[in-house]
């Protein structure tokens, strides 16, 4: 038996099929490593050396998409952007979706983030002319904490509503899935939102 003919893995079209997982977001990660490893070694170059030049292009390409497919489904959140994608929603880097219009402030947020805003501000200008407020440096840090906590109970909420999407799935029931799939889309809005206030406000407590 030739080396070409010891593995020959079976076309995956997306991440999901490459570990033959159906597109579910609660996954047991602990496997998903091991079958990792297990596809590595036997996608591993030297195992190939003696393969024809089409068939090593093959399993570089093979290699590649294991490798990005383990790093997108080992995370929750990122499983989840995918699995988004797939379904059409386009997530960029921020968790925004890009088939939405531009960022909005979620409602229960707006008199916060106005005033947060000017806070930052206010703390700009003080870093520029090398002074220090300890009252808006309390105020920030207080910020910092809410919507550091804020932040955490959307991952927790991505979780809970995980599970729904799996049971939705396991029904087939397409009506569940799409309103799971706008909930989904909504909360990656507002983690992207949460998650940009954090770094702001991180940025303007760090001292020079």
């Amino acid at each position: 038996m030739t080396t070409e003919q010891q593995f020959e893995a079976p076309p995956a079209t997306d991440y999901f099929s490459v570990f033959a997982l159906p597109r579910k977001l609660t996954i047991d990660t602990a496997l998903l490593e091991k079958q990792f490893y297990k596809l590595s070694r036997k996608l591993h170059p030297d195992l190939h050396a003696q393969a024809s030049a089409e068939q090593q292009a093959k399993i570089l390409a093979q290699s590649s998409q294991l490798n990005d497919a383990y790093r997108t489904l080992k995370n929750p959140v990122a499983r989840v952007e995918y699995l988004l994608e797939l379904l059409g929603v386009r997530i960029d880097e921020n968790n925004a979706a890009k088939n939405s219009a531009a960022p909005r402030v979620p409602a229960d947020l707006l008199e916060e983030v106005f005033e947060l805003n000017m806070q930052l501000e206010e703390m700009r200008a003080n870093k520029k002319m090398g002074e220090d407020d300890a009252q808006l440096r309390g105020d920030l840090t207080r910020a910092q904490t809410q919507f550091t906590g804020q932040l955490a109970q959307v991952d927790e909420d991505l979780k809970q509503i995980s599970t729904a999407w799996d049971a939705a799935l396991d029904n087939n029931d397409k009506v569940a899935q799409d309103a799971i799939a706008k909930k989904l889309t909504a909360l990656l809005d507002r983690r992207g939102y949460l998650r940009n206030l954090v770094r702001d406000v991180n940025e303007a407590l760090e001292t020079n």
